[in-house]
């Protein structure tokens, strides 16, 4: 059964920054790229970004280039979201996927329950 934990998310101020986790089960992660995704009230879900399997690979969106940073631990089956000078445009739900990557892109599998972050003074 496949799992994902998300954590980090809360209310943090502009130009403040978190960090997102998500723990995966249930499938072999080192096999998989992963992926963050995000989705604002009334907006359509966004990739955010992306890293290969072996983490030697990572791409980004350009509304978080420069200040988002993804990462993974093989050993802990887990995936990182470093945000760094967040903006009130980044509140949303995030969602951390497990993915297929071809071709240069992204192809997401399996979905974790999303976190909220918001950005507010």
């Amino acid at each position: 059964q496949v799992q994902f934990v998300e954590s980090g998310g809360g209310l943090v101020q502009p130009g403040g920054s978190l960090r997102l986790s998500c723990a995966a089960s249930g499938f072999t992660f080192r096999d998989f790229a992963m992926s963050w995704y995000r989705q604002a009230p009334g907006k359509e879900r966004e990739w955010v970004a992306g890293i290969t399997s072996n983490g030697g690979v990572t791409n980004y969106a350009d509304s978080v280039k420069g200040r988002f940073a993804i990462s993974r631990d093989n050993a802990k089956n887990t995936v990182y979201l470093q945000m760094n000078s967040l903006k009130p445009e980044d509140t949303a739900v995030y969602y951390c996927t497990a993915d297929l990557y071809f071709g240069g892109t992204y192809f997401p599998g399996y979905w974790g329950q999303g976190t909220q972050v918001t950005v507010s003074s």
